[in-house]
């Protein structure tokens, strides 16, 4: 029985949560290990719209969900989810969605810490969503956050009022913002704790039992490999490790329980926010891109800076995910172009470069070296077969494939289920 790592494999937004709710079919749990509501996964199921931000995307097939200790939860948003899924006819009770008790708790002081700092830093603002994620992971490395088995410890009360003590000495005196109400903030995580108490258990142990049963687990990845706090382009990065290696870390289970790595790749390039993008496109086809596309962030609403295909971060992304397939997403949106570029190579000051470089200077001084190839007029969102996509479409596929040495298991076509083209089911 296999059990799949899905990972992002440019700066996020590459449609993983379509592919997670596809593959959930063939799974019996899903499980997210890192991030938090700075990540959005839009499904479109029957026509209808369904938006995720902590919940696994794989709730919507009905499947058990489990929110691993990697990542880190504001328990406001996530009843307002488990309401809105709720409410849109899916099981989100306490046997269908687990949290780990090792998961920490984002606080209301990260958030006013996340906002006071970008405020103060107007020049070099790194573009976080401001949710809190990032202060959090601050406080869990520091060994000051919070977690779920600490919010239903009796000392939980104790525990909140040092921390914020520190944290509103930083707001006020530091940044001259507004303190956080201690009280304010005990009063309302006590009424967090009685609601979210029947869903909170060791997912460690739990996931340890289902791999014994030989049950299929999916563990669902958040943003994108180049968004990695380590490998990514620092400091224009999340606060986690996105790569697929942390599912282990992220999900508590040891590295041989994972049988294969599929890495979601946009068949183009967007990116969120600020830091360098060598295939970026400032013209009429980066519009047309963006606009068909519709390329607006899930979580923040912000429009998403589109370029060319770059074939540079996604070998990065084969090596640093031993990636065993891709599944290549929006294809249907290049339709209607008569020339497409992929970007095989960069030029840094007449040498070129064939691997991704760590120095943001370097990177943004990078020109990417372009193969062009011919586009396609029709429109493929109707297309189930591969034999009858378009020639120029197989071409393209088989040329990133070649440059990438990674074959495409599935092509979407659109954002509905039924969309998908499926040459290699990854979970057999």
């Amino acid at each position: 029985m296999a059990n799949i790592v899905i990972i992002g494999t440019q700066w996020g937004d590459e449609g993983k949560g379509k592919i997670v709710d596809l593959l959930a079919e063939y799974s019996d749990y899903v499980v997210r290990f890192q991030g938090g509501n700075n990540a959005g996964h839009t499904m479109v199921v029957n026509g209808e719209q369904f938006i995720s931000h902590l919940v696994p995307s794989g709730i919507i097939q009905g499947k058990v969900c489990m929110i691993g200790n990697g990542m880190v939860v504001d328990p406001e948003v996530l009843i307002n989810e488990i309401d809105y899924l709720t409410e849109k006819g899916v099981n989100v009770g306490p046997e269908q969605l687990k949290i780990s008790e090792k998961a920490h708790l984002i606080m209301p002081y990260h958030k006013a810490m996340d906002h006071a700092r970008e405020a103060a830093n107007e020049k070099k603002q790194i573009g976080t969503t401001g949710r809190g994620i990032g202060p959090c992971y601050e406080d869990k490395s520091a060994r000051r956050g919070i977690r779920f088995v600490d919010l239903l410890d009796d000392g939980f009360e104790e525990n909140v009022r040092a921390v914020a003590e520190e944290k509103n000495f930083y707001l006020t005196e530091f940044f001259k913002a507004p303190a956080v109400d201690v009280q304010d903030v005990i009063d309302s995580y006590s009424r967090y704790r009685d609601r979210l108490a029947p869903y909170v258990t060791d997912v460690s142990v739990m996931i340890d039992q289902v791999l014994r049963e030989d049950r299929r687990v999916l563990f669902e990845g958040a943003q994108g490999t180049h968004l990695d706090i380590d490998h990514g382009t620092y400091p224009y990065v999340t606060s986690s490790n996105t790569v697929s290696g942390n599912a282990c870390c992220g999900a508590g289970v040891g590295p041989k329980k994972i049988d294969r790595v599929t890495g979601i790749v946009k068949a183009y390039t967007t990116r969120v926010g600020k830091g360098p993008f060598p295939t970026e496109l400032f013209d009429a086809t980066g519009d047309f891109i963006q606009e068909k596309g519709a390329e607006f962030g899930a979580t923040t609403g912000r429009r998403r800076r589109c370029g060319w295909i770059d074939t540079v971060m996604l070998r990065n992304a084969v090596r640093l995910n031993s990636l065993t397939g891709f599944a290549v997403t929006k294809l249907d949106v290049l339709g209607g172009l008569d020339t497409l570029k992929i970007c095989t190579g960069y030029k840094y000051k007449n040498k070129e470069l064939e691997d991704f470089p760590t120095s943001l200077q370097v990177l943004a001084e990078c020109e990417p070296v372009y193969e062009e190839m011919p586009g396609w007029e029709a429109d493929i969102s109707a297309v189930r077969s591969y034999d009858q996509l378009p020639e120029a479409t197989r071409n393209y596929l088989r040329r990133i494939e070649e440059l990438t040495e990674t074959a495409a298991e599935i092509i979407s076509v659109g954002p509905g289920r039924d969309q998908t083209i499926m040459l290699n089911n990854p979970f057999g």
